[in-house]
């Protein structure tokens, strides 16, 4: 009796998870994507889920439109009336821009996976000589799971907030580490993790704001409270925190581990 036939496609989550597969392994650039070449990959992955009867979702196919859509356009001649009336822009624009915003949250969803054994050694059973001190008695050491809700809800309040970006800047989580120890440094009190995070000036910024909040706590340099259950989360500097930062060249240490 023969082998039952066994199917070897990759899953992705969504029509941009495959996109930036394309693009990655064949290493284009993601700003100058070849897009009748992508295109055909994209349709030829299409087809062999098809092959099998795998039901392919809306996006997917919505996403091939949109190719098939930036691909005409890219063949059709300019309108030089319309030309003169408006700037004609790269029909790839917004692709690739919901591409790299994809990617960030990707990468950052990742890097929010490896860090795990925060969870695990620091809030599920923290280490409180570390912590503890006559100030702290009484606060609630913060979960993993309140911080992710809590920086959900100030992303959600950004979104409604006017955008005047001029430019994708890139922002370390060094950088941000720094920035968050200078302002622990500069008072005793502790420092509302939402006051940290709307001085973050886009979504790219928080979630790397987030990333070295994280890396802190790992570090043991800080610890998240809560006053009692549901109120504001702050950061306050833990008993490791001047070992952590010690040294004119710390900073500087800190920077060649995300080079």
């Amino acid at each position: 009796m023969a082998s039952p036939y066994r199917i070897n496609l990759p899953v992705y989550e969504g029509p941009l998870d495959l996109l930036l597969d394309l693009i990655r392994k064949q290493e284009m650039d993601i700003h100058n994507i070849p897009i009748a070449k992508i295109t055909e990959q994209y349709l030829d992955y299409l087809h062999q889920i098809e092959q099998y009867d795998i039901d392919v979702s809306a996006d997917f196919i919505y996403m091939a439109a949109t190719l098939i859509h930036i691909k005409a356009k890219m063949l059709l001649p300019v309108d030089p009336l319309l030309a003169e009336m408006e700037q004609a822009g790269d029909p790839r624009e917004d692709l690739v821009h919901r591409l790299l915003e994809h990617e960030k949250y990707k990468n950052a969803a990742q890097l929010l996976y490896q860090k795990q054994q925060v969870e695990d050694h620091v809030w599920s059973q923290p280490d409180r000589s570390l912590y503890g001190t006559d100030e702290t008695q009484g606060e609630l050491v913060v979960s993993l799971v309140d911080l992710v809700k809590t920086f959900q809800q100030i992303l959600e309040r950004k979104k409604n907030t006017p955008k005047f970006e001029l430019k994708h800047e890139s922002v370390s989580i060094a950088a941000m580490m720094d920035r968050l120890r200078s302002k622990l440094m500069a008072t005793d009190e502790p420092v509302s993790m939402t006051e940290f995070f709307d001085t973050c000036e886009t979504r790219n910024a928080m979630i790397v704001g987030l990333l070295a909040v994280l890396e802190m706590v790992r570090m043991s340099a800080i610890v998240l409270i809560q006053s009692e259950l549901f109120e504001d989360i702050r950061i306050r500097k833990a008993k490791m925190f001047d070992a952590v930062f010690a040294g004119p060249d710390a900073m500087a240490k800190i920077e060649e581990q995300y080079l």
